[in-house]
């Protein structure tokens, strides 16, 4: 192994989250996989290839660059949709690679008909509207103009999809905001199909939408987070299991992070570890060190707070996390040697260390902590 560290990816917890999430909303709505942000960390080029042979069709990316990496990381084709960042020169690579993309701005959707017409190919688009995200989208004051310019270029642009997105449909504080926005859409929807332009798929759920909010499943989810095996928020799954006789978390998680010992160190009492003085051993100690750092997402927020298995041990992160190495107390496991594994993120025997304990500790979101592990970590699937 030529790596520090490794992550496994778990099929049977994917297929799992799969099938219940699909239970949510039922056959004939199409369950569309975000992997935004290196598939939140998994990793696209092994996580897309693992989703499709746990039956998704339909994926959705944030830019062109990620587009082009799932393309082809795939071994049959699949639905794949760009809901942020495609400029200009990708439009056409997007269009003859029959790659859908979100449009929300009149000089984009102008640009994409002219580049559908430059090749012989119709672009599928898939129209954002705002409706107080206040983030893209086009606003109700637009629409005139909106719907100029797809009449005037239909021969160029299949209204594919009608969407938009939701400001906080994760907490309750926000219903009465989500609400508006839902009445919003709706409101354009009519206004645009009452002119003749009727998308062939509307879609607005989220993660949490989907959970919290039936009447947005429409003809598309959305579905990020919760397929890796997180929810949304507290206030979700909260919602969820309050509704339930089993009261068991339905997802598996599908991530573990692991390393290996790379040296123990003896350390006597009163000597100071690592950089500076922020930790002084109270008495001898055996001190692991593991080869990961800030430098491959192990925040150094982490210092003498983190903590990782060793032989099904808790072990406790002690001084400054470095920008390749970290300390770990394990003065208290009988017979640790150097090499043995250690886990950073996930399960070992009865324990686990959760992507929340790392998020309380470093005062980082779910989402966040698990887009910043680095792309060279290799991700590998398991079981």
């Amino acid at each position: 192994m030529f790596h520090s560290s490794y992550i496994e990816i778990s099929k049977s917890a994917l297929q799992n989250n799969i099938n219940f999430l699909k239970q949510q909303v039922g056959p004939n709505v199409t369950f569309s996989s975000v992997i935004k942000g290196n598939a939140y960390g998994h990793g696209i080029e092994v996580f897309g290839p693992l989703a499709q042979a746990c039956g998704i069709d339909h994926f959705s990316v944030f830019s062109a660059d990620e587009a082009q990496r799932l393309q082809d990381a795939l071994p049959r084709p699949a639905t794949i949709m760009i809901m942020g960042y495609i400029d200009n020169p990708e439009l056409e690579w997007a269009i003859e690679h029959d790659i859908e993309f979100f449009v929300f701005e009149p000089d984009r959707l102008i640009e994409a008909a002219k580049a559908a017409a430059k090749i012989g190919k119709p672009a599928r688009v898939h129209i954002e509207l705002e409706t107080g995200m206040n983030r893209t989208g086009f606003s109700p004051s637009e629409l005139d103009h909106l719907k100029t310019i797809l009449l005037k270029y239909s021969q160029h642009l299949v209204l594919q999809g009608l969407c938009t997105h939701f400001a906080g449909a994760e907490s309750f504080q926000n219903h009465e905001r989500v609400m508006a926005q839902q009445q919003s859409f709706e409101a354009q929807r009519k206004a645009l199909e009452e002119s003749g332009l009727v998308p062939k798929q509307t879609h607005t759920a989220c993660s949490a939408a989907m959970m919290g909010y039936q009447d947005t499943h429409m003809d598309m989810v959305r579905v990020g987070i919760m397929q890796y095996g997180f929810w949304p928020s507290p206030e979700v799954y909260s919602q969820y299991v309050s509704r339930q006789k089993n009261r068991t978390d339905p997802l598996q998680r599908l991530i573990n992070w692991k390393s290996r010992i790379m040296s123990l160190k003896q350390v006597p009492q009163g000597e100071f570890v690592g950089y500076g003085s922020s930790f002084q051993a109270p008495r001898d100690m055996v001190m692991a060190v593991v080869p990961v750092g800030y430098a491959w997402g192990y925040s150094r927020s982490l210092s003498n707070q983190g903590q990782v298995l060793i032989q099904g041990h808790q072990a406790g992160v002690v001084g400054i996390v470095n920008m390749n190495v970290m300390m770990v107390d394990v003065t208290d496991i009988p017979n640790v040697q150097k090499d043995d594994e250690v886990v950073l993120l996930g399960k070992q025997g009865s324990q686990s260390i959760s992507v929340a304990s790392f998020s309380e500790l470093s005062s980082q979101l779910n989402y966040e902590l698990l887009t910043r592990l680095p792309l060279n970590i290799p991700r590998v699937v398991v079981a």
